[in-house]
């Protein structure tokens, strides 16, 4: 099994999270985060981008701002990882900077706490 970490914008988790109920997918957790890339921000600039002004889209790149973001976690059977990864990306992508980031790691266990059932058993299957 896998756990699947995705940082995506603000905006996107309704959407993100209909695409993934719709995909079978319907374990989760959400968390508000800051962060940025490798790209410098300016919350502005950043504003009038969203908006699709491109004046502000070619000045991207000029300030070290935190940017809000949404972080989603995901623990997952092996054959489950690409279809999470593949609707992450699919529902995210805008094709600027910002779009986000997926991390899949290992997990060694998982359990359920009412029941103690172990393993793949307590995680989404399809």
């Amino acid at each position: 099994m896998k756990e699947v970490i995705a940082v995506i914008r603000m905006h996107k988790i309704n959407k993100t999270k209909k695409a993934l109920s719709a995909a079978g997918i319907s374990s989760m957790n959400a968390r508000e985060c800051l962060g940025r890339g490798k790209g410098l921000v300016d919350f502005k600039v950043l504003q009038g981008a969203e908006l699709g002004y491109e004046e502000a889209i070619s000045q991207l790149g000029q300030s070290q701002r935190l940017v809000p973001k949404r972080m989603l976690s995901f623990v997952v059977p092996d054959k489950l990882v690409s279809r999470v990864v593949s609707t992450i990306i699919e529902t995210n992508k805008t094709g600027k900077s910002g779009d986000g980031k997926i991390f899949v790691m290992p997990v060694l266990e998982s359990y359920k706490v009412r029941t103690g059932e172990s393993g793949d058993t307590v995680l989404d299957e399809i």
